[in-house]
């Protein structure tokens, strides 16, 4: 991960999940010669351990303006180059498929399933389940996939890992569990510990969570007929 980033409030700052998928962007070989998209930049920190590891080309979304501009001042920092747009997801790349996407996106589980838009909460809610941001970048994987492209994910284990790979096999993309780590309970998820015990979604009194980097890649059309 880059030694230095520059961040921004509102914008999310990188963290253990951060470290954790740049950290498997660098080590798998995935990124080199393939054009990359990274949902969710905000820093950029993804995006540029995609640039780092030899891209062809990466391109980041962000639907938070000032994580656009701080994506684009960090690629700047560090003299690579990304290509990054404002937008919701895969909108701003409709029609464009990639080698590789790359994903850290909202997933704590909320109180509610309304996501906000215009507070720095919107950087971790996930829904009532973590998912909705998950199931979205899930659904929509393939269609922007090249045959044999990969996607990389990371999100914490409450949600669900066996969910989110059961919900990629049934958009022809078959996938595992890379790397997991257990980290101490963030601010956010210690404030929350109650409604997630509640929920079913933690263990009682725990005080860690795993996160986990799911690897899917996008079966070939002639290799899904055999």
């Amino acid at each position: 991960m880059a030694a230095f980033l520059l961040s921004s409030p509102g914008v999310y700052r990188p963290q253990s999940d951060s470290a954790v998928l740049a950290r498997t962007i660098e080590r798998s070989g995935r990124a080199r010669g393939r054009d990359v998209l990274d949902l969710g930049t905000g820093t950029g920190v993804a995006a540029l351990a995609a640039a780092r590891s030899g891209a062809g080309s990466v391109t980041a979304v962000d639907l938070s303006r000032r994580a656009v501009q701080v994506a684009r001042l960090n690629a700047r920092l560090h003299r690579l180059r990304l290509d990054v747009h404002r937008g919701d997801l895969f909108a701003p790349v409709a029609g464009r498929r990639f080698g590789l996407v790359t994903a850290n996106p909202p997933y704590v589980p909320s109180g509610t399933d309304r996501l906000p838009r215009h507070r720095a909460a919107r950087c971790w809610d996930g829904g009532r389940d973590g998912r909705l941001l998950i199931d979205r970048i899930c659904d929509g994987g393939a269609d922007h996939l090249l045959p044999g492209g990969t996607l990389l994910m990371v999100h914490s284990a409450v949600c669900g890992a066996d969910r989110t790979l059961d919900r990629l096999a049934g958009h022809g993309l078959p996938g595992r569990v890379v790397d997991r780590i257990r980290i101490p309970l963030g601010p956010v998820m210690r404030a929350r510990a109650a409604m997630h015990e509640a929920r079913g979604l933690a263990e009682p009194a725990a005080v860690t969570e795993d996160l986990v980097v799911i690897e899917a890649s996008r079966v070939p059309e002639a290799s899904r007929a055999d």
